[in-house]
């Protein structure tokens, strides 16, 4: 399979104009390793569709980190088996199928406390834009395989990897970790899921130029 072909954020927002065009509801899939841009593409397309689109991130989907304890798996907390992916997937089923009178409620992913927030999130029925964003959309593996079926496109996100680690570090000493606890993070477990991420990429319809987001530290 041959990589997708990349576009300006201007032809990306072109590109969605015009699938737009056709009826009923649209669902993007936003996919990227972490720190590439995912939620600042997302907000830029929510802000230039105000009216019609709404964000429906993957994060929420987190298994609880007691959860992840009893499994082992606390120290890889980001790794694809470390979210409740047919859950999200019978959930993306239900907004794919929504009726216009409907309202589904979605779980949010709070940094801050490092936790889930269940039905935080109100997905109407009559949002005619979906922009769905998160690491495994396109992941055919660890029970993901569900996802991209019910996407209309997905989109890839990719960034220098130099800056790429920069946002990372910065987010992760934002949210409490110090600088050698951070680099010990990114080096265990967001570089192994960015390659797992970084294989998807063949997957995607489009990649949307990085330095088009111009987001010096876009999650």
């Amino acid at each position: 399979m041959s990589l997708p072909t990349t576009l300006s954020y201007a032809q990306a927002c072109d590109r969605l104009t015009a699938c737009l065009a056709r009826n009923g509801r649209f669902i993007l899939g936003i996919i990227g390793p972490p720190g590439a841009g995912k939620t600042t593409l997302a907000a830029r397309l929510q802000a230039n569709f105000p009216d019609i689109s709404q964000v429906l991130p993957m994060d929420g989907f987190h298994l609880s980190n007691t959860e992840l304890q009893r499994l082992a798996r606390r120290d890889r907390k980001g790794a694809p088996d470390t979210f409740d992916s047919l859950g999200y997937t019978a959930l993306l089923s239900r907004v794919r199928n929504q009726k216009t009178n409907e309202t589904v409620y979605a779980p949010d992913f709070d940094r801050s406390i490092d936790a889930a927030l269940a039905a935080s999130l109100p997905i109407f029925g009559d949002t005619r834009l979906i922009l769905a964003e998160g690491n495994y959309l396109a992941h055919d593996q660890d029970g993901w395989a569900g996802v991209a079926p019910l996407l209309d496109e997905i989109w890839y996100v990719g960034v220098d990897p130099t800056l790429r680690l920069e946002r990372l570090r910065a987010r992760h000493i934002r949210f409490g970790r110090t600088p050698e606890q951070a680099d010990r993070w990114i080096q265990q477990t967001d570089d192994p899921n960015a390659e797992l991420i970084a294989a998807t990429r063949v997957r995607a319809h489009v990649q949307v130029a990085p330095d088009e987001l111009d987001a010096p530290d876009a999650p």
